[in-house]
């Protein structure tokens, strides 16, 4: 068993050489509020969801990027609403999002 259910990687690369990059779309932001609402829902700890920071994931043309592992599955996202409905479909559920995978 796996140390985590799930672990989630939010990329928070910035680019300064003005490339699309996810820093842009406020990705330290949205980490910083799907790592709140995960301690919020009691889901953060040993067993549960662990939200890290990734360095560039390298697919920073399809928008702000997030990894769930083990699946491996990829997700973009626009706001806090998005990274709800990853929250309660996909951490709590166990549902892929499949209208923001990537």
């Amino acid at each position: 068993m796996s140390y985590y259910r799930y672990h989630v990687f939010f990329c928070t690369n910035k680019r300064e050489s003005g490339e699309q990059c996810c820093e842009r779309c406020n990705a330290t932001e949205i980490r910083n509020y799907a790592k709140a609402r995960i301690k919020q829902l009691d889901l953060s700890g040993r067993g549960k969801v662990r939200i890290n920071t990734a360095g560039c994931l390298d697919r920073c043309e399809l928008g702000p990027v997030i990894v769930v592992y083990p699946e491996e599955v990829w997700y973009t996202y626009l706001d806090r609403e998005d990274v709800d409905e990853i929250i309660e479909e996909h951490l709590v559920h166990g549902r892929v999002v499949e209208r923001l995978k990537i």
